[in-house]
């Protein structure tokens, strides 16, 4: 929000809050497409999970360096 940078706040701010990530897996298999996924190519959906839970923790850590960088 730039107009927060004209009160002195920070024009970017974080609202949702880290996910447990150790329950990452559980929502994936309670998704339908995630779950036929593993149930067709057990061992490339393990692969598959595992790179996108990397990925989310990647673009929520990058989303936190970004509130520091805009202070």
């Amino acid at each position: 929000n730039p107009a927060l940078k004209a009160q002195g706040k920070n024009p970017f701010t974080l609202t949702s809050k880290a996910g447990d990530m150790s329950k990452y897996q559980d929502f994936l298999s309670n998704e339908t497409r995630y779950s036929r996924l593993a149930r067709a190519f057990p061992e490339r959906a393990k692969e598959l999970f595992a790179k996108n839970q990397e990925a989310a923790e990647a673009r929520y850590e990058h989303l936190t360096r970004l509130v520091e960088l805009y202070k």
